[in-house]
C-alpha cells in the first residue's frame, strides 16, 4: 500500500479508541489522511491521536460523541461543517453487542445497538453522501460482520444489525455505480477485539476457534475500499462457511448459528 493514497484527503472514522476501528485509524494514517477520530472516550481518543502522531505527520481532529444518542450525528456534521473539514472516506465502524436468550437480553442495551449498529450508521450516511456525490469522489467502509448473512440465536439483535449493514450497503452501492464514490461492506468473524469481553462471549465456541487479529480485519477492509470492492468476507474459512450457508435451509443456518454461538 502506498503511503501517498490519502494525501490531502480526510477519513472519519467512528469506534476509533479499540479493535478494528484503532487498527483502521492506523492504517489511514500510514497511507497519508487526514483523520477525524469519533468515539466515545475523550481520553483515549487523546491517547490513540498522541500515538499516530508519532508514526504519522497527519492531521487528526477528535471529536468525543456516543453515537447511542440520537442527535450525535447531526452534532458531528455540524461540527465539521462549522470547522470547513470535508470528509472524504465515511469509515462507519461503531458497533456494540448484546448476548444471551432474546428473552432475557437487556431491552435498553439492546435499543442502543439498534442506535449504533443501525440508526447512526444510517445517519452518518446520509449527511456525508450527498457531499461526495457533488464532488464525484468518497469513499464508504461499513462494518457488517459474518453474522450479517445469517440469523443468529442468541444474538438476534446484533446479527440482525449487521444483515441491515449489508443489505444497506449492498443498495446504495449499486445506486451509486455510475459516480466515482463506492461503498463497501467489511464482514469479519471472530476478531481480537474488546468487542467479544464488553458483550461477555469470550467463551462461545466461535471465539475458542480461527480468531482474526483486527490489524489483519483493518487491512482487508481498507484494500477492499480502495478497490471499490461491494462487501468483502474476512478469512478463508469464513468465505468457505458463508458460501456454504446458501446451499442450506434456512432452520438448518440457524441451528449451525445457534451452535456456534453457544457457550463452549
Amino acid at each position: 500500500m502506498s503511503n501517498h493514497e490519502g494525501k490531502s484527503r480526510t477519513a472519519l472514522i467512528t469506534g476509533a479508541t479499540s479493535g478494528i476501528g484503532y487498527e483502521l485509524s492506523k492504517v489511514f494514517a500510514k497511507n497519508g489522511y487526514n483523520l477525524v477520530l469519533v468515539a466515545r472516550n475523550g481520553q483515549k481518543l487523546e491517547q490513540v491521536a498522541s500515538e499516530i502522531s508519532q508514526q504519522s505527520a497527519v492531521k487528526t481532529y477528535l471529536i468525543p460523541k456516543d453515537l447511542a444518542v440520537v442527535s450525535s450525528p447531526n452534532e458531528i456534521f455540524d461540527e465539521l461543517r462549522n470547522k470547513s473539514i470535508n470528509i472524504d472516506v465515511l469509515i462507519n465502524n461503531a458497533g456494540f453487542n448484546e448476548y444471551g436468550h432474546f428473552i432475557e437480553t437487556n431491552l435498553e442495551n439492546e435499543l442502543q445497538m439498534l442506535q449504533v449498529n443501525i440508526v447512526s450508521l444510517t445517519h452518518l450516511t446520509k449527511l456525508f453522501l450527498p457531499g461526495m456525490v457533488e464532488k464525484n469522489y468518497g469513499k464508504i467502509l461499513n462494518v457488517g460482520s459474518t453474522g450479517s448473512f445469517a440469523p443468529g440465536p442468541l444474538n438476534a439483535v446484533y446479527c440482525a444489525t449487521k444483515a441491515y449493514v449489508l443489505s444497506f450497503s449492498e443498495a446504495i452501492a449499486s445506486e451509486l455505480k455510475d459516480t466515482k464514490v463506492t461503498v463497501t461492506a467489511l464482514c469479519p468473524g471472530a476478531t481480537k477485539t474488546q468487542f467479544a469481553k464488553r458483550a461477555k462471549i469470550e467463551n462461545i465456541k466461535i471465539f475458542q476457534g480461527n480468531v482474526m487479529e483486527a490489524r489483519d480485519v483493518a487491512e482487508t477492509g481498507y484494500r477492499a475500499m480502495i478497490e471499490g470492492k461491494t462487501s468483502i468476507v474476512v478469512g478463508c474459512m469464513n468465505k468457505l462457511t458463508i458460501f456454504s450457508l446458501r446451499f442450506m435451509p434456512r432452520n438448518v443456518v440457524a441451528n449451525v448459528a445457534k451452535n456456534m454461538m453457544s457457550k463452549k
